[in-house]
């Protein structure tokens, strides 16, 4: 990924939207920091569903998938019930 400062990014947007087309997301930085990516609108539209899903969709989506290993729950700590 090429980076681009504020200043380069803005004086040059036509070759910076040019890369980015050819050859993938572009970083731009402000005062050394990173600021913002230009991202091709193939990706970004395979991005944006993802980024507008339920925590519901997320969890049964391959996306992202991770496997989680529970422990398994023991009844030493549990709490009585009680009377008031």
């Amino acid at each position: 990924m090429h980076t681009w400062t504020v200043h380069d990014a803005k004086a040059r947007f036509s070759e910076l939207l040019d890369t980015c087309i050819q050859e993938g997301p572009q970083l731009v930085t402000r005062r050394g920091a990173d600021a913002a990516i230009l991202v091709p609108i193939a990706q970004w539209q395979r991005l944006n569903p993802v980024a507008h899903a339920t925590l519901k969709e997320l969890l049964l989506s391959e996306v992202g998938r991770v496997d989680l290993v529970l422990p398994t729950r023991g009844r030493t700590n549990r709490r009585r019930n009680s009377t008031l």
